[in-house]
This record gives C-alpha cells, structure tokens and sequence, in this order.
C-alpha cells in the first residue's frame, strides 16, 4: 500500500471512532468503493 493511502487509511479509521456507526459504515463502503 502507498505510504499516502495508509496514512489517509489511519486518519479515516481514527475520525470513525468519533462518529456514529452509520457514518462508520458508509466510510467503509467509500473505501471499498476506492479498491482500499
């Protein structure tokens, strides 16, 4: 994985933890959506 993207990965997965489930889930759909 790109440094670039395991970092944005890193930021994404910490801001999840501060918003609900729901917003959760959609961040990950997005990231899928991505091919991360």
């Amino acid at each position: 994985m790109d440094p670039v993207l395991a970092f944005l990965a890193g930021m994404l997965q910490g801001a999840t933890e501060w918003l609900p489930v729901s917003s959760s889930g959609q961040v990950v759909l997005l990231l899928e959506g991505m091919g991360v």
